[in-house]
């Protein structure tokens, strides 16, 4: 079995700690197929020095030259897709099928990116003083720590890094410890990429411990995390009192409205997938649905014809429509939330069983689970369950369905299916959310479109598209006064 390592200065080093993590697959739980390198607090020191030393010299060179290492860290990312996408499939359970597209995206982020490096990084303005020349610059801000989570183990890394580096930052990169040997790959790609010594950095651990001291050290000058609100409300905490700059994309809860006017196979199928793709382990997962109630026995029959054509497995398994959760964690909260929503009186109306039997191998399996007779008071209507839970909500109009979407803390992404066209604009203006589908699923994202919430789903500034050089890079404006 072998040891995945950190990568360090350009180096792949192993931790003077000799503490290991073991991957196992949540399909079967006793294949322990690999263990990565746990780093320490000085490692991670190393790491950041690394970085600053390096970006002295990446600044300098041109963002199209920058742009260049990430058009060809697309092309062997694209090259290794099923390596990259069976190792991710192991450690947290994703369908290949869902990994191999989450590496084709992946791919597409760079290559945007890398055309990124080619648009105007600054603006000639009007001065009052006709002997000025007056103009802003957008500069890099120095090394970025990234944090990134274990449910897209790919893209979510390469759309954080891939700005950051094109912009001129250097970066010190700690993924969930899940996913560490698919970053191990993806660190991999950027080395034969042929990226300096320094520029990216990788370093494994704990967020209490790896984490932790990234966002503390004083030589990171701005950090980039996906995750719980928790940490992400202690990762504010610590960086505003540092003065650094932080970029959190958090929680959601996210709605689906469906109106009677809508075509309900559509929304059923569609409501269906976003809830239950990539086993609902996604921040923009449909996690409630708002159904008028003269077609509410009507669309809750659609939605259970086809939550019923969903084949739970492994996820290597190209026929299976659902693989496990990610972990023994994961199962034991999806497990939780199920038995809370019975236990305050919702209608259990498909699944919600914990799967066994030699076809499972004891592997972390859970039903895809629909609850009807939900009301927004139920701790399954509230929580972020990020799991394949939906929750159905009878209400008697679209103004009580906005009104309960709108009811909760989190603001990510919201759905409306319906053919007013009145309606659609209405609810695009008034969703307090950041990301509105009109007859589509509340999941996806393209990498040229701003991403991000509202409220408590995310700290404000955008990621992907030109939006993310907001956080990634700061202004100076300068001035220049002739003497003629």
């Amino acid at each position: 079995m072998m040891d995945y390592l950190n990568y360090i200065g350009g180096k792949w080093t192993e931790s003077k700690s000799r503490e290991t993590y073991k991957h196992y697959n949540p399909a079967n739980p006793s294949e322990c197929f690999g263990t990565t390198v746990v780093a320490t607090v000085e490692e991670v020191d190393s790491a950041v020095i690394h970085a600053k030393q390096a970006f002295l010299q990446w600044k300098q060179l041109s963002p199209v030259t920058r742009g260049e290492f990430l058009r060809k860290a697309a092309d062997l990312l694209e090259q290794q897709t099923e390596e990259i996408a069976k190792i991710a499939t192991k450690e947290m359970g994703k369908r290949f099928v869902e990994m191999k597209g989450e590496v084709a995206r992946a791919a597409m982020i760079l290559r945007y990116f890398a055309q990124e490096g080619m648009r105007k990084m600054g603006e000639l303005l009007p001065s009052v003083n006709p002997q000025n020349t007056l103009y802003s610059l957008r500069v890099p801000l120095g090394v970025v720590s990234v944090i990134t989570p274990w449910n897209f183990p790919v893209a979510i890394p390469i759309w954080k890094i891939a700005p950051a580096l094109v912009y001129g930052n250097t970066v010190v990169w700690k993924p969930a410890q899940e996913s560490g040997i698919t970053a191990v790959k993806i660190a991999e790609v950027f080395e034969r990429a042929g990226l300096p010594e320094g520029v990216l950095n990788l370093v494994m651990g704990s967020g209490a411990t790896v984490g932790n001291a990234l966002v503390e050290h004083p030589n990171t000058a701005a950090v980039t995390f996906t995750g719980s609100n928790q940490v992400g409300r202690e990762i504010a905490s610590k960086a505003v009192a540092q003065n650094k700059k932080f970029q959190l994309e958090l929680g959601g809860k996210n709605p689906a409205v469906v109106l009677a006017d809508a075509d309900l196979d559509l929304a059923a199928k569609l409501t269906i997938e976003g809830a239950m793709k990539q086993t609902g382990q996604r921040c923009t997962a449909t996690s409630r649905v708002y159904v008028e109630q003269s077609i509410y026995d009507t669309f809750v029959d659609k939605l259970l014809t086809e939550v019923k054509q969903i084949k739970v497995g492994d996820g290597l398994d190209e026929t299976v429509n659902m693989g496990p959760v990610a972990s023994k964690n994961q199962f034991d909260t999806v497990s939780s939330y199920i038995a809370k929503g019975v236990e305050e009186g919702a209608q259990l109306l498909f699944g919600g069983q914990c799967l066994e039997g030699p076809t499972f191998n004891g592997g972390y399996f859970i039903e895809p689970t629909i609850f009807g007779q939900v009301t927004n008071e139920m701790t399954i209507a509230r929580e972020e369950i990020f799991g394949p839970v939906l929750a159905v909500v009878k209400v008697a109009d679209y103004s009580e369905a906005l009104a309960k979407a709108n009811d909760t803390m989190y603001g990510l992404s919201a759905s409306l299916f319906t053919t007013s066209l009145d309606k659609a604009f209405h609810f695009i203006e008034n969703s307090e959310v950041g990301m509105v589908q009109i007859n589509g699923e509340t999941g996806g994202a393209e990498p040229q479109a701003p991403f991000g919430g509202m409220k408590e789903s995310s700290s404000g500034t955008r990621e992907q598209g030109q939006a993310a050089v907001e956080f990634f890079t700061a202004y100076k404006t300068v001035s220049i006064t002739s003497s003629l």
